[in-house]
């Protein structure tokens, strides 16, 4: 059954990793069948439930399937396959409105803040040894937090949300432990989160967040992490209201043990208030990109948390990159220093949009979700059906299998690159392709 490779261990997690290393290695191909569970458990001396706890993990982490009494398989995609594969290549002359990015147009010009920092780096080169956080970005960060609520706390430097995501976990949990994730949620997150060997437990949302019950039924499951996201939730536009985030502090208030992660990405570019729930636990941590404000590619992130989190975070970064680059901080510090996003206007601009395509479909009769942010999340009765007859009306949107583990079926679409001419056309195409409204829409 498994050829020349022989799957080893006693405890569960080495059976699982014996197997994780013969998929890589590509000693185990693609839909190749494991053994049984009782034959494996014999072969190797152990208890059935040992190896039942080991496919268990495989099959969380991604690298396995079972189908019933066929048995389990390697799956037939790694384990690494991104759910940002699951895209449309939007053709010649077919709008896009797919890719999640920001409006080039709403974004700032790089090139004064760039020459200011060269500048600065020109009389006092950053070297090796130097404190990893640029001073005048620390400042500026903490001073902006301090106005939005989130308590005190040291400030750490990240390539990204992601990043600093990972490290925060990486630092506090174990593989097998649990994790609640938004559902919908951020695809590259319910990605990563499985790739680190965790399991993830969905949690529904509605417009105003995570459902606290929801939440409280992950964590008295034994979910030893909780991540949310603030505002503009990828990719339904959830933003935390002032109620949720009252009840939800009041559940993690009862598990102050849990790992609390709040993912803040929509800060600059939405004007809605923060509601944080940083605090409500013993360890937490609050990310802040400046991806779709500044530009996805400065590739910067702040990251603040308990002490003990933020240590832990700086301890691993120094003995990996070392530090995030000091000359792109100092860019950033620039661009804050100098007021160079209005966060009022950007975020009108892309209210207009997304409201106006909201409320469009609602004159259409389609459900559409979108309270803040630049996405609109749109149930539909069946996704790879509507997928199709937008893309043959004209129209390339996102597969809602990207952002979801059990929530209904839906699209996603991003306003970024729409104009308000664009919007009744592409509520016309979305009702045409949406079908009838499905039983069971979001979370």
């Amino acid at each position: 059954m498994l050829g020349e490779y022989r799957i080893e261990g006693r405890r569960a997690s080495d059976i699982a990793a014996s197997v994780e290393r013969g998929v890589a290695a590509g000693a185990l191909e693609p839909g190749r069948l494991l053994p049984p569970m009782r034959e494996l458990a014999l072969t190797l001396g152990v208890n059935p439930n040992t190896v039942a706890a080991a496919y268990r993990t495989l099959r969380e982490r991604g690298v396995i399937e079972t189908d019933g009494r066929r048995g389990s398989r390697v799956r037939s995609k790694p384990a690494t396959t991104a759910r940002g594969s699951l895209r449309v290549e939007a053709p010649a002359g077919v709008h896009d409105a797919s890719g999640g990015n920001p409006d080039p147009s709403l974004l700032p010009v790089l090139g004064p803040a760039l020459a200011r920092a060269a500048r600065q780096d020109a009389e006092r080169p950053g070297m090796y040894g130097e404190a990893p956080v640029d001073e005048e970005y620390a400042r500026l960060a903490r001073a902006a937090l301090d106005a939005d609520g989130v308590p005190a706390g040291p400030i750490a430097v990240t390539s990204g949300s992601l990043d600093a995501i990972e490290r925060v976990l990486a630092v506090h949990l174990r593989p097998g432990d649990a994790v609640a994730v938004e559902d919908p949620g951020w695809g590259s997150l319910l990605d990563l989160v499985p790739a680190l060997g965790l399991r993830p437990v969905p949690v529904a949302v509605d417009d105003e967040g995570p459902l606290a019950d929801a939440v409280e039924r992950a964590l008295r499951g034994g979910a030893r992490a909780l991540i949310v996201t603030d505002r503009a939730q990828n990719p339904t536009g959830a933003a935390l209201s002032a109620p949720r985030a009252a009840a939800l502090r009041r559940v993690l208030a009862a598990h102050p043990d849990v790992l609390l992660v709040e993912d803040d990405h929509g800060h600059g570019f939405v004007d809605l208030p923060l509601h944080p729930l940083a605090g409500a636990t013993d360890r937490w941590a609050m990310v802040r990109s400046v991806a779709k404000a500044y530009g996805p590619d400065l590739r910067i992130a702040t990251l603040t948390g308990d002490p003990e989190t933020v240590d832990r975070v700086l301890g691993r970064q120094r003995l990996g990159p070392g530090w995030v680059s000091r000359l792109l901080q100092r860019t950033v510090a620039e661009l804050w220093a100098g007021g160079a996003v209005d966060t009022a206007a950007v975020a009108r601009a892309y209210a207009l949009r997304r409201d106006g395509l909201v409320h469009a479909l609602g004159r259409r009769g389609v459900e559409a979700h979108g309270r803040s942010g630049m996405n609109v999340w749109v149930p539909v009765a069946d996704e790879t059906g509507a997928v199709a007859r937008l893309l043959g009306a004209g129209w390339a949107v996102a597969p809602g299998a990207r952002f979801r583990m059990g929530a209904g079926p839906a699209v996603r679409v991003t306003v970024s690159g729409l104009t308000l001419d664009d919007i009744e056309g592409l509520a016309d195409a979305i009702a045409s392709a949406a079908g009838p409204a499905p039983a069971r829409s979001y979370g």
